[in-house]
């Protein structure tokens, strides 16, 4: 059995999610992006209040270590390493595309498409990545200014499915219809799986070198 503290705030949304054997028991969500620094400690609080868990009862602590917001990435991961100090418990940490990517794939039901998750970066720029129905990496994350060339080559020969609050933007440049464009209301539940998946497979990051996964050195999102 595994209960783990999972901490999103490096998006626009924010969530704390408490979650046993992988489904969510409890969560928080708070939908102010300035805010999820005086959000993130109360909010887990009033969490382990509501379950009747103590900090000392969770297992391990689970966080989306970025692209994102630089603020954000840096007050969750901070705050899960503090814990897992605190606590002796172990760390994981994961990649907030792939955590998009898994609950794409749960709205998709050609195996064969492509998965392409898209993370504002501000202008015409956006985090991504793409993986196929196994989140199996076929595009390295990276930063990519989108023009209407993007992804021309993939498209060619792949539907490649594109969801996050950056692919907007690059609906109104693509024509192909082997773009499809969906919507994903929030990955709480995706990110409950992961982190369990990774708890059970002894998947933990070390603490001392643990570090954000900012993709562009200098982060501009706030």
């Amino acid at each position: 059995m595994s209960l783990i503290l999972n901490i999103d705030t490096a998006q626009e949304n924010a969530f704390v999610a408490i979650a046993k054997d992988g489904i969510c028991i409890g969560s928080k969500t708070n939908l102010h992006q300035k805010e999820h620094a005086s959000f993130l400690h109360p909010a887990i609080e009033e969490l382990l209040n509501t379950t009747g868990l103590k900090m000392t009862d969770i297992d391990a602590f689970a966080v989306t270590k970025g692209p994102g917001s630089y603020t954000g990435i840096r007050v969750g991961l901070s705050s899960a390493k503090g814990f897992c100090y605190a606590t002796k418990k172990p760390l994981i940490a994961l990649n907030s595309l792939e955590v998009l990517a898994s609950e794409m794939r749960h709205q998709i039901a050609n195996q064969q498409a492509l998965i392409c998750p898209m993370i504002d970066a501000r202008r015409m720029e956006v985090f991504t990545a793409v993986y196929n129905a196994n989140l199996t990496e076929v595009m390295s994350p990276c930063a990519l200014v989108l023009d209407a060339h993007a992804f021309e080559t993939m498209l060619e020969k792949n539907i490649i499915y594109f969801s996050g609050n950056g692919a907007e933007k690059f609906k109104s440049l693509t024509h192909t219809d082997h773009a499809q464009f969906i919507e994903t209301a929030n990955w709480i539940h995706s990110m409950c799986q992961l982190s369990h998946i990774q708890f059970v497979q002894n998947c933990f990051d070390d603490l001392v070198v643990s570090d954000p996964l900012y993709i562009k050195e200098h982060q501009t999102l706030q």
